[in-house]
């Protein structure tokens, strides 16, 4: 079980791993594995609590209730994994902000935690817009040989190249996270 408090597990495992989960979802409820819905239903959950007429009427909702389902099992595994994970490698980030980000923005962690939520957000619109997310165009899509996954993945490859040149320029490339 020591593989357990690795800091870092090989990208090759951690792969197959994914591959391995995406397979038991398609034999066990004949789905391909996503989170962006689990994450709008939660939306529709919190929304039903001020607006039920609203949500109850709503197309989007009516195709997709907010309840609570194996995908949003999923979300709340992958979040509560990764916390025991980080726990049980001692895993603790040296630096709060690399010194490229400082450079550029001073040393606050506002703008950070604001541009962080601010992609979150616009990442979560794009999934929606898309009909799937990273998992679900991504790997699921891959896994079945689509091309929508294949454009999908270079396209998001792309874009963040992109946007940390854009962001950092040439001297982010030499910072060392």
């Amino acid at each position: 079980m020591r593989w357990l408090r690795m800091r870092r597990w090989s990208p090759f495992a951690a792969g197959a791993l994914i591959g391995c989960l995406s397979w038991f979802t398609f034999l066990s409820v004949d789905k391909p594995l996503g989170v962006s819905t689990a994450i709008a239903r939660t939306a529709g959950m919190a929304e039903s609590v001020v607006a039920h007429d609203h949500v109850s009427s709503n197309p989007y909702f009516k195709k997709f209730p907010p309840v609570v389902d194996w995908e949003w099992m999923l979300v709340l595994g992958v979040g509560l994994g990764a916390f025991v994970s980080s726990r049980l490698s001692r895993d603790v980030p040296e630096l709060s902000l690399p010194d490229f980000w400082r450079v550029r923005f001073g040393e606050s962690k506002r703008p950070r935690y604001i541009v962080s939520f601010a992609g979150g957000v616009l990442l979560m619109i794009g999934a929606r817009i898309a009909g799937g997310c990273t998992s679900g165009h991504g790997i699921s899509g891959c896994l079945q040989l689509a091309l929508s996954g294949w454009v999908f993945f270079a396209s998001i490859f792309a874009s963040g190249l992109l946007t940390a040149f854009l962001m950092y320029g040439r001297e982010g490339a030499n910072e060392r996270p």
